[in-house]
């Protein structure tokens, strides 16, 4: 089937000429189109045409988005979006000063949330998740990740894989789940680190693998969970099972977590928030995505990554929202573009370039999603405005009015609308 997207006010391709990255300054280059129409057959980008040229071709649909902005389906490539329970009141001690070690290290933090998940049944975590992905597709995104790491057992880390691969049939979009079993140590093994590490290693990531329940494995490289070395072992083995890495390093404490990741190859290291400047250059060197979190440094009012210094030395930038009970209860992707705007001096093309093409080299998917290139899948996410800065010019708010899925319409806003 053949369908035409139709008489935008802009394009936002993204256009890599096939490099399928956007390097430091290169995020500037949005390769904006005007007067310009989309042809889709199936679920691919097959060509784009001027408007003058439409009346050449017969459509076997035509999807009209006048007065409209065009952008690649969003990727949001990191959450917890896998949680039940609430951490309101953690929330409120924050406020009143106790940080958030601290309340980890007194038995709050991901602990609260893996004894509630534990509690909760496949069916429960089911139910509460379907919600959150719902909102994530109305703001245009159509590549959603997904990790575990409310478990932290055998039993409860499988589940919970389970669960993300459950809604993956679902729903239409890409959901890609990610095994973070190393999030923390659980607390019946806060004193026996090593047997924890031999359940990770000797029995969850070859069931993961052989089970295909997972694409990647990540780890939380820090002072109150895992050191280097730790993540080191977990890494080496997650490669010989084939799980592709990812690390949470950097946030509160720098202790080695950006060497391990360039050594295993990781596809991407994720907060930076406390990344040594004598780092970013070995950054900027590698293929690996420096996935930022600015909900989190907004959420703990906390120190922001280097975002300026990592994209003037050339290194690959991505954004997400971080998604999570704890640090950053925020699921809000055009808030994430709006903070990383004011609070890190990303341009507005960059913050675009950042969800989109970029976001998609975090998970392994740049070939296929995260720019409006020939040949790459029809996904789309288009806003209800005619010029693109506003949508981070509007701080917060969803104006996205239509998401489009491998060619097909998977949710439109109809108070959006325009009307005559």
């Amino acid at each position: 089937m053949q369908q035409l997207i139709a008489n935008p006010a802009q394009i936002v391709t993204v256009n890599s000429n096939g490099a399928n990255v956007k390097r430091g300054h290169k995020a500037n280059n949005l390769d904006v189109l005007t007067g310009h129409s989309i042809i889709i057959e199936n679920d691919l980008i097959v060509d784009f045409i001027a408007n003058d040229k439409i009346e050449k071709y017969k459509f076997d649909n035509i999807i009209n988005v006048k007065d409209k902005v065009v952008l690649p389906g969003l990727v949001e490539c990191h959450t917890h979006t896998a949680f039940t329970g609430s951490r309101a009141e953690e929330f409120r001690l924050r406020l009143q000063g106790k940080s958030y070690e601290e309340i980890a290290e007194s038995g709050g933090g991901i602990n609260s949330t893996v004894e509630a998940v534990r509690k909760a049944t496949f069916d429960d975590l089911i139910r509460v998740i379907k919600p959150r992905i719902d909102y994530f597709i109305s703001q245009g995104i159509t590549t959603l990740e997904i990790k575990s790491g409310y478990g932290l057992s055998y039993y409860d880390e499988i589940k919970l894989l389970q669960v993300i691969s459950e809604l993956n049939k679902i729903y239409p979009i890409d959901i890609k789940a990610t095994f973070l079993g190393a999030h923390t140590f659980p607390p019946e093994y806060k004193n026996d680190h090593s047997k924890y590490l031999k359940i990770i290693n000797d029995e969850l990531i070859p069931y993961i693998a052989k089970n295909n329940l997972a694409e990647f494995c990540d780890a939380f490289c820090e002072s109150t969970a895992f050191s280097a070395g730790e993540v080191n072992r977990i890494f080496e083995n997650a490669k010989k099972n084939g799980l592709k890495l990812r690390l949470h390093t950097d946030q509160f404490n720098s202790i080695g977590g950006i060497d391990i990741a360039l050594k295993n190859n990781a596809l991407s290291v994720d907060h930076l928030e406390v990344l040594p400047d004598n780092k970013i250059l070995d950054l900027a060197k590698s293929d690996t995505v420096c996935v930022l979190l600015p909900g989190v440094s907004f959420f703990l009012n906390y120190s922001y990554a280097p975002a300026r210094k990592l994209l003037d030395n050339n290194a690959i930038v991505a954004l997400a929202t971080d998604f999570n009970p704890g640090s950053s209860y925020i699921s809000n992707l055009n808030l994430i573009m709006s903070l990383a705007a004011i609070k890190m001096n990303m341009t507005i093309e960059e913050t675009i370039t950042a969800v989109t093409l970029n976001a998609a080299n975090a998970l392994n998917m740049q070939k296929s999603v995260g720019s409006l290139e020939i040949g790459k899948k029809a996904d789309f996410s288009i806003f209800d405005t005619t010029e693109y800065s506003d949508i981070v010019y509007n701080v917060g708010k969803n104006l996205n009015s239509i998401t489009i899925k491998n060619g097909k319409v998977i949710f439109q806003n109809n108070a959006n609308r325009k009307f005559d």
